[in-house]
């Protein structure tokens, strides 16, 4: 009797501490639910803009770094005008490798990327008073914080608590309020928003 009460005490320890730990929680990100699911994907898809190293399996000769072209295209020795935008690394890797295939015997290609853009849908665009507007790459899990990062903050004339991120729905366009001021000065955790591809964030200027 006195074993069977020690082994139900010890399990109701156990699930009140389970219990504990699951309530226990970091920080959050602010999500705002605009009824538009992200469209995130868990492979990279190649922009313009992007730079990618295109290496030929036992052909130096045919091997070489090469842009994105705004058209979405990129030329290399044999393959000319070779659509890039929109495709993973290894889908250009086997579009190219059939192309090879009318010149040299089992071409082998490996493409990747070694500066990211992304398609000019998916970019996160920054303009306005921020130190260097751009154009940045979205990437998952990426914040309001982490794009005032890249664009070194805002300047000295920024109306940053007027910010607003214009976000593409699948209803048209909706804008959000953001308070970059009180993120950024005052460290107001609440105003890093969770961003989404094609998001604009436009920072006024502050009018004295």
């Amino acid at each position: 009797m006195n074993t069977r009460w020690q082994q139900s005490t010890l399990v109701s320890i156990l699930v009140a501490s389970l219990l504990l730990v699951g309530c226990g929680s970091a920080p959050s990100i602010k999500n705002i639910d605009d009824g538009a699911a992200a469209t995130t994907t868990s492979e990279y898809r190649i922009g313009p803009g992007d730079r990618l190293k295109v290496f030929v399996w036992e052909h130096d000769d045919l091997s070489l770094d090469v842009p994105v072209r705004p058209d979405g295209k990129i030329s290399t020795p044999l393959v000319e005008d070779m659509v890039a935008e929109g495709k993973t690394p290894t889908q250009l890797a086997d579009d190219m490798e059939e192309v090879l295939k009318d010149f040299i015997r089992g071409p082998v290609v490996s493409v990747i990327v070694q500066e990211f853009k992304g398609q000019f849908s998916e970019q996160i665009r920054v303009v306005g008073q921020a130190e260097n507007p751009q154009a940045l790459s979205y990437r998952e899990g990426i914040t309001l914080l982490d794009v005032m990062i890249e664009v070194g903050g805002l300047t000295q004339f920024a109306a940053g608590n007027k910010a607003k991120i214009v976000r593409r729905t699948s209803e048209g366009e909706t804008e959000i309020p953001v308070r970059l001021s009180d993120l950024m000065k005052k460290g107001v955790i609440a105003q890093n928003t969770a961003m989404r591809p094609g998001d604009v964030l436009i920072i006024p200027e502050s009018f004295f």
